[in-house]
């Protein structure tokens, strides 16, 4: 049986049977050990030539940052709603897709490429834990919020642009805003199995049920006050207000298989979801033209987990429809 990751932004999935039923302990010294893995990274800087370090963004914030490799334009991969960056450098295939190269040391092999942790999320650790290299942010946060923490970390983290943005499920979302926001700073967008602006329609009158359930996925960490939670309408409307995508490469990865759900999912919105998914994919498709879309068989939603050699291909092949590719 496939291993399950531990969180899917869409529905409660397998952070409800392997995250611990009790009450969850948070390191008791995050600044401490947020400093010990700066140190760390910079001792792995100067072995590698990787740059891994916490960025001040300002207002006494720092943001985690990891980059690797050389060349533009830069791949920046930005994770879904509760997951840290750790779902980029892990794997779980199953033949013939290969084990290796996950999705951050493959790119790496071929361009620049960097991801971040944002406030709140989730560390693939054992126990799993929220991140503790980045600064814990209290509240449900905007989508323009997070745009912004986007922008300064790689701004004054002086990461080079044009970037080519890759978002998996809500961080299709930020990568969206971002390049509506600074088209001159993008280079492409993949979407990897992303949500979309369309949703709402289609669960009716159990809309506000399935905004819940996004922001309470049924983790030991749902109450904790700085796990990451999202203004899901507000995300919409703000993706809505801003204007058309530039003119850049596109392509477009979907799940074939439904999502991973513990069993005390309600049944009525999963099943609204899976009927409403291809639809919103299509709707990414038609974004622009000559979109390509990638089906990943026999991939539940964290395809870049069960095909990180499919996600990588779309990855080579938009940024070879870039003109810095």
């Amino acid at each position: 049986m496939r291993q399950r990751v531990p969180v899917v932004v869409l529905v409660p999935t397998m952070a409800a049977l392997m995250l611990p039923s009790a009450c969850h302990t948070v390191p008791a010294d995050r600044a401490a050990e947020a400093t010990a893995t700066a140190s760390a990274a910079s001792t792995a800087t100067a072995a590698t030539g990787d740059l891994a370090r916490q960025v001040d963004i300002g207002g006494g914030r720092k943001i985690y940052l990891h980059c690797r490799g050389s060349g533009s334009p830069t791949v920046v991969l930005v994770s879904g709603l509760h997951d840290s960056s750790d779902t980029w450098s892990i794997t779980d295939t199953r033949p013939p897709v290969p084990k290796a190269p996950a999705i951050f040391p493959g790119v790496a092999e071929f361009t620049r490429v960097c991801t971040y942790d944002r406030p709140g999320t989730l560390r693939y650790t054992e126990p799993p834990a929220l991140t503790a290299r980045s600064t814990s942010v209290t509240g449900t946060r905007s989508l323009t919020d997070m745009v912004r923490d986007l922008d300064e970390v790689l701004t004054l983290g002086h990461v080079p642009g044009p970037y080519l943005l890759v978002g998996h499920s809500f961080g299709g979302m930020i990568t969206r805003l971002y390049a509506q926001k600074y088209p001159e700073r993008t280079g492409g967008l993949v979407f990897v199995d992303a949500f979309g602006t369309n949703m709402k329609p289609f669960f009716g009158r159990d809309w506000a049920a399935y905004v819940r359930l996004l922001n309470h996925p049924g983790t030991a960490f749902d109450d904790d006050p700085a796990f990451e939670k999202a203004d899901i309408d507000g995300a919409v409307a703000a993706v809505d207000r801003a204007g058309p995508l530039p003119k850049v490469p596109l392509a477009v990865i979907s799940k074939t298989e439904p999502f991973a759900a513990a069993e005390e999912a309600p049944k009525p919105l999963l099943t609204r979801l899976e009927r409403a998914w291809p639809r919103v994919q299509q709707a990414l498709v038609e974004l622009a033209p000559q979109t390509p879309h990638l089906r990943a068989t026999g991939s539940d939603h964290y395809v870049q987990v069960h095909d990180p050699d499919l996600t990588i291909s779309a990855i080579r092949l938009v940024r070879g429809r870039t003109p810095h590719g």
